[in-house]
């Protein structure tokens, strides 16, 4: 278990390096995080390189039985770099190009760029092959975060247009029919002709918008691939992870895809952010967690913990006595194995200043630097199930195109694909039940419920892995919006929704609507219970499947809302619509019943998680309230943390 701190030294007077390290181990680190930011001072200039700095850092922690996790530098490149090659700043849409600031300047499509990030990323794993101080090599730094992810230059421009020439084997009637581009007259007569889907009068070719988010995508995989690559090419045995930051579902990245090139994904847990009134509701940062341990379905690392406030230009909500080190604990609790605070000490200068650390730059120890050390030492004592892996009985599925196809088309200005993942968790986090947030590529055989919400874009191979799943005896719980289009976002000619699990379903979809409120329209149940519903609905047909609510306004109230289908020994439930969280957890909880899942009831803001190694099983019980609790026969304090063992 690797426990620490993200330390810029370079940032600092060097006579402080002795008296920090010390304190660092002192603190009850074994780790720190260094190097991803400092290409300049690596570089200083054009070919010429100098690590004698990160010599003297590295050999100072060797001492002091420090090890390292070494960035590679290239989310900053140096002024030298933009002044002489300005053509590899990104752009933003209208065709400007960004300044040379900030960080993620650059464009992925950018040649020199690329070539640049090639030559140092080499240099430094050549000069460190033998250091066997450096136990990991992060690369980059939060791919795809703060708009980095697009970028609209002419090196973009000509990649994808080469991109889709490869898609399409050079056949541009084959890409015309399947973009439909007979619609609007858009037929296109070779690939040169392709535009970028920038701001147009009505919108682009929701195709070619498909393509692009896929080509957005492309580039990141491809550009942290070439620099696992390069690492492992000097140095073999490199262990290689990537700090990945939140919000991923919502990227023009495919987070899933970027790790499969790694050997630990590792995440930015920041449950708040500047600005907030509050943190993130409980079950909201647990499932960025769950979503991080699904990319590699594999226990993660967080290499920024925060302790403090944090915001650059707007600080933020500041954690309350103990809610820092809880939220350390409910990362651990969900496959976190090893945890590093951001950071050491708090910037003095540059854009980061109101990012709290440890310290203050005042360097006087406080309480946020006492309750790092108190989770330090108390955690240790539980690293054998902490590092065990997690078996999940419960799955939800996303799939990059689908998410894509509704940032390109929302249908209902409500409709956010990952909020509507959240409530569909919360109901499973409020019983204590273990989730897995996984690409719906994946095998989902092996659980007892899989979830499938919003999957607007689907095709046969996973229609048949899903039926074969349910008939298995699996529970499935499918929403609506899914299987409406083809993998080229396009509607199927000529087939019923949902398309080709009809039969799965036992439902057809009449019509539909898009609303724009949450409990808009009233349902009621088989037994004559009532709840309501909003944002979207489908009237629903059934065929075989039993109705389990239906809408209970005057014109649509023949029309089912919920279903249940048998299928094989399976069962599949249907959700036509948003249901408020009573309906929902109703439900989810028959699921439950069904798939022989025993909630864990606690009070609200009481998470419960059993984790087990290999000779003890311990639940932890977290207090995410700011008042004391009792809860399965505990007292529990505002935001304590206990572990029992269970026999």
């Amino acid at each position: 278990m690797l426990l620490g701190v993200d330390y810029y030294p370079e940032q600092w007077p060097l006579e402080l390096l002795e008296e920090d390290l010390d304190q660092i181990r002192q603190l009850g680190c074994n780790v720190i995080r260094i190097g991803e930011f400092a290409w300049k001072l690596m570089e200083p200039q054009e070919g010429v390189y100098d690590f004698s700095f990160f010599d003297h850092v590295i050999s100072r922690a060797k001492e002091r039985g420090l090890k390292i996790i070494f960035g590679t530098p290239t989310a900053t490149p140096p002024a030298w770099l933009a002044a002489r090659w300005p053509e590899v700043l990104s752009h933003f849409e209208d065709g400007t190009s960004r300044a040379f600031g900030g960080r993620h300047v650059c464009c992925y499509s950018s040649p020199v760029y690329r070539e640049y990030c090639s030559r140092i990323v080499t240099k430094l794993a050549e000069h460190y092959r033998e250091e066997p101080a450096i136990i990991a090599w992060q690369l980059d730094n939060e791919l795809s975060h703060e708009g980095s992810d697009l970028c609209w230059c002419g090196n973009c421009r000509d990649r994808f247009r080469q991109w889709l020439h490869d898609r399409f084997e050079g056949d541009i009637q084959r890409l015309n029919e399947a973009f439909g581009t007979v619609f609007w007259g858009q037929q296109y007569g070779d690939f040169g002709e392709i535009p970028l889907p920038s701001s147009t009068i009505t919108t682009h070719n929701p195709a070619l918008r498909l393509c692009w988010e896929q080509f957005r995508a492309f580039l990141l995989e491809d550009f942290i691939s070439q620099q696992a690559q390069l690492v492992r090419r000097v140095i073999p045995q490199a262990k290689i992870l990537h700090d990945f930051p939140g919000g991923g579902l919502g990227k023009h990245a495919d987070f899933a895809a970027m790790a499969q090139c790694l050997d630990q994904a590792a995440y930015n847990n920041y449950p708040v952010w500047g600005g907030q009134k509050e943190p993130l509701p409980p079950h909201e940062i647990a499932f960025g967690l769950d979503y991080i341990r699904g990319l590699r379905r594999q226990n993660f690392m967080i290499t920024e913990a925060i302790m403090g406030a944090q915001g650059h230009d707007i600080t933020g909500y500041l954690p309350r006595p103990g809610q820092a080190k809880l939220w350390s604990w409910q990362g651990m609790a969900h496959g976190c194995d090893s945890l590093l605070y951001f950071r050491y000490r708090g910037a003095a200068a540059g854009a980061e200043q109101f990012c709290y650390g440890l310290l203050d730059p005042d360097n006087i120890p406080r309480r946020r630097f006492r309750e790092a050390g108190d989770f330090f030492r108390d955690v240790k004592e539980y690293e054998d199930v902490l590092t065990a892996p997690i078996s999940s009985p419960i799955c939800i599925l996303y799939d990059f195109d689908s998410l894509a196809s509704f940032r390109i088309q929302r249908q209902s200005l409500l409709l956010d694909c990952e909020r509507e993942m959240k409530e569909l968790y919360r109901v499973f986090f409020r019983t204590n039940q273990m989730v897995d947030i996984i690409p719906s590529r994946e095998d989902f055989s092996s659980y007892k419920i899989v979830v499938v919400p919003n999957m607007i874009v689907t095709d046969k191979e996973f229609l048949t892995r899903l039926k074969e799943y349910v008939a298995a005896g699996g529970c499935a719980v499918v929403t609506y919006r899914t299987s409406v289009k083809d993998r080229n976002n396009n509607l199927v000619f000529g087939k019923v929704l949902p398309v080709d699990c009809d039969d799965l379903l036992g439902v057809t979809v009449e019509e539909t609507e898009s609303v724009q409120e949450y409990d808009l329209f009233p349902l009621r149940g088989a037994d004559g219970q009532t709840g309501s519903a909003g944002i979207f609905r489908d009237m629903l047909q059934p065929t075989t499947a039993q109705v389990l609510y239906r809408y209970d306004d005057p014109f649509y109230q023949n029309y089912a809302a919920v279903t249940m289908n048998p299928w094989g020994r399976g069962r599949a439930y249907y959700l036509g619509t948003s249901l408020e969280r009573k309906l929902l957890e109703e439900v989810l909880r028959e699921a439950m019943s069904f798939a022989q899942l025993t909630p864990v009831e606690t009070p609200d803001g009481v998470e419960a998680v059993v984790r087990k190694g290999e000779k003890r099983t311990v639940r932890f019980l977290l207090n995410h309230n700011p008042f004391p609790v009792s809860a399965l026969g505990h007292e529990l304090e505002a935001f304590e943390v206990l572990g029992e063992e269970l026999t």
